[in-house]
């Protein structure tokens, strides 16, 4: 795939679509340090670009962390969260086994909200002032 400014094209598509997810550790548990969130990059790249999506950016605290995806449109958010969830907490239980609670490192629960390059109140400003046949 070719990337061009802030979209990428296949053969028949061309698209930028973005997901900010939210993971946050079983019962807010403060158990991620500086260590952990950098293995996690790592690891999300690596699940990402299994997908055909590239991590954009990846940050958190001490209880929760924030990858910012991007992701080809063929693939469903919540498989991605699925796979992203499962092989990080595989992964971290691996290297770092003391730091998990009862053998658990995420909350089943996550947030994901689709994001774009422009606000939401631009992006519909721009839709209602398409010109609309007669």
């Amino acid at each position: 795939m070719a990337t061009t400014e802030n979209y990428r094209a296949g053969r028949h598509r061309v698209f930028g679509t973005h997901v900010h997810l939210i993971f946050v550790t079983k019962y807010r548990r403060n158990v991620l340090t500086g260590q952990h969130h950098d293995f996690l990059h790592e690891v999300f790249s690596k699940v990402c670009t299994d997908f055909g999506a590239s991590l954009s950016e990846c940050n958190g605290e001490d209880d929760h962390v924030h990858p910012l995806v991007e992701y080809p449109p063929q693939i469903a958010v919540s498989k991605l969260v699925n796979s992203l969830q499962s092989v990080t907490s595989r992964r971290l239980k691996q290297h770092f086994p003391t730091r998990t609670y009862r053998g658990h490192v995420w909350s089943p629960s996550y947030f994901a909200a689709s994001c774009d390059g422009a606000p939401l109140s631009i992006t519909r400003q721009y839709v209602e002032n398409q010109r609309r046949p007669a």
